[in-house]
């Protein structure tokens, strides 16, 4: 007999049905994915005996492998601010594509007006516009962001006014972002920007963007009424609109921060490399959208949260970096990837078809 105890109203308490947080489902998984590479690394003869996260050499200051910890970091950081945004959208019950596109059209865009005017004491040889040299750094960073709203305000239009499907809306986002990146200059990079521009993404500074901006939408995802909204139209779109939230507004607003966010993920990006490509972000929108399924964000919508995303972003990070560290091939490494999205999103699957079974 389950064991039961009386609340208010005569209500009762099923202790036997209580579950762990779903951030510390995800944290255990990341302890043994390492736990993991760590025995193989012990295990498989080709690797020696080599450590993945312990520094067995002496090189660094700590017990751990400061370099592998800090690309593993560096690796998610970028992607990890996409995902922030595309957590909102699939928690909101849409879906985003559109974002590793922006990011490469959002680079192209920006670093032309972040580019400094001489390079060696010669003109700029990558120069785009003749007047647009050594501009403050605000004004680049301002005109990405603004893209990126302009790009996410369409975006949430066509799902909320015209009710087209957001996978169809996004996808022809898609191919109009990539068409966006290919076009500004025929293909050409766009590369030398001013010093300060560059100092955004330089060293470890993405990272620290990163953890900022998860920490101020985590605050706003659980103590906002925008988050409450997108909560809300995400469990039940209908319900939402009857209670007096006006869900098409609000839609707008999801997809706008979201491109905000990605666009943002660019002009980290493009800081970083000190150039920018037509093809920069190219399976940026998969990983974005694994790292929040990873992190437990339900598909369906309703469900799922910033702190997960971060902790789905350092698992995705440590698989990826695993991987390598085992010396699987690059197209072993994409097939992995996509067994774990489908087993992630099966495993949510099965989450709710029990959560429901319990009610």
């Amino acid at each position: 007999m389950a064991d039961t105890s009386h609340g208010t109203g005569g209500l009762t308490f099923d202790k036997t049905k209580r579950s762990l947080p779903g951030e510390i489902n995800i944290f255990l998984a990341l302890i043994i994915i390492v736990v993991i590479f760590e025995v193989l690394g012990q295990a498989l003869p080709y690797m020696n005996g080599q450590s993945f996260l312990f520094d067995t050499q002496d090189r660094f200051d700590s017990i751990f492998n400061e370099a592998r910890l800090r690309i593993i970091i560096l690796q998610v950081s970028i992607i990890g601010i996409i995902a922030l945004g595309v957590t909102q959208v699939i928690i909101l019950g849409g879906i985003d594509l559109s974002s590793g596109p922006l990011v490469g059209a959002t680079a192209m865009i920006v670093m032309s007006f972040a580019q400094t005017e001489l390079v060696n004491g010669n003109p700029n040889p990558k120069a785009v516009f003749d007047w647009a040299f050594d501009l403050p750094v605000i004004l680049p960073v301002l005109v990405g962001l603004a893209f990126g709203a302009f790009i996410g305000a369409i975006n949430g239009s066509l799902i909320a006014f015209t009710r087209i499907p957001p996978f169809i809306a996004t996808l022809g986002m898609f191919l109009i972002c990539r068409g966006i990146a290919q076009a500004w200059t025929r293909g050409q990079p766009v590369s030398f920007p001013t010093e300060s521009y560059a100092t955004l993404g330089k060293s470890m500074n993405p990272v620290f963007w990163f953890i900022g901006l998860a920490i101020v939408l985590h605050f706003v995802m659980k103590y906002t009424l925008y988050g409450k909204h997108t909560y809300a139209i995400g469990s039940n779109e209908d319900a939402a609109r009857m209670s007096g939230i006006n869900v098409q507004r609000h839609k707008v607003r999801v997809y706008m921060v979201a491109s905000m966010l990605a666009a943002f993920a660019a002009i980290i990006l493009s800081s970083k490399n000190l150039t920018a490509q037509s093809g920069m972000g190219i399976f940026y929108e998969l990983y974005a959208i694994a790292m929040a399924v990873i992190g437990g964000v339900s598909l369906t919508g309703g469900r799922g949260s910033i702190i997960g995303t971060v902790l789905g972003a350092m698992v995705f990070g440590v698989i990826q970096s695993g991987f390598t560290y085992v010396k699987l091939d690059a197209f072993y490494q994409l097939m992995a990837m996509g067994a774990i999205i489908i087993s992630a999103v099966v495993l949510d699957k099965m989450r709710q078809e029990r959560a429901t079974s319990r009610r």
